[in-house]
């Protein structure tokens, strides 16, 4: 059985203040891959995942995610997209004054859940699923980074999304924090979703292999597996960062 595309983008253009930041992607993402995006700063990735998100505008071409032509979506539309979506983002953005429990609580509420068993019983399942089921009354203070991104993992498939977008979620952790967080996102594209993640640690394109698309010079390129794929990353990842106004 042919698998759904979920991410369908042709010749498409993202620019930013002025800036071209990619120009012709071309790209087709089906359900339960697991996609790597990767780079050297300033080559597009995260401006490519802010597309897919709504937060940046496509300049040109087509481009649809989960059917929604996303060079002509109405922002009163954009929150329905959102709630199909998972995000991770590097920086754990968890509210500082409320425990694991009620950051998780909020997004429910704010996504629509009213039913307060329901919710309690979808909080537990999805801290279950992170091996987090004991810190639901921690507060972010008290948790270690990796713990952390375990409940912004948690955050992000909350709704059942149909594709998580993880930007650089392995990049404030110690390796072997990184490489359980990155299991646990491999994990959830095996049980079907699509798992896009932008990263710079080479190791894991060997561990957890999956699709591999390379920024650089203001393109995107899918990469060959193997050998050459990692040397042709490291190429990339190596070099100093352009100046530009993408920040990853």
């Amino acid at each position: 059985m042919e698998k759904e595309v979920l991410v369908d983008y042709r010749q498409v253009e993202i620019h930013q203040k002025d800036q071209t930041i990619l120009s012709n992607v071309d790209i087709q993402l089906q359900q339960g891959e697991f996609v790597y995006l990767i780079g050297r700063v300033g080559t597009g990735k995260t401006s490519l995942l802010k597309t897919m998100y709504a937060e940046l505008d496509i300049a040109g071409g087509k481009a649809t995610v989960l059917g929604n032509d996303m060079k002509n979506i109405r922002r009163k539309n954009v929150p329905a997209l959102r709630r199909k979506l998972g995000i991770v983002f590097q920086d754990f953005q968890l509210l500082t004054d409320r425990s694991v429990k009620d950051n998780l609580s909020f997004v429910l509420h704010a996504t629509g859940w009213k039913n307060k068993k329901e919710i309690k019983n979808r909080i537990d399942e999805v801290l279950q699923l992170v091996g987090m089921s004991e810190k639901k009354d921690k507060y972010p203070n008290e948790l270690s980074g990796g713990e952390q991104q375990r409940i912004v993992i948690a955050r992000a498939v909350l709704n059942s999304p149909q594709i998580i977008l993880a930007d650089e979620p392995t990049g404030n952790l110690d390796e072997e924090t990184g490489r359980n967080i990155i299991s646990l996102l491999y994990n959830l594209s095996k049980a079907g979703t699509l798992v896009i993640v932008t990263t710079h640690n080479m190791k894991l394109l060997q561990e957890f292999p999956g699709k591999v698309f390379c920024c650089n010079n203001h393109t995107i390129e899918l990469q060959a597996q193997g050998k050459a794929c990692y040397d042709a990353c490291d190429a990339v990842s190596d070099k100093e960062p352009e100046t530009t106004t993408e920040d990853a």
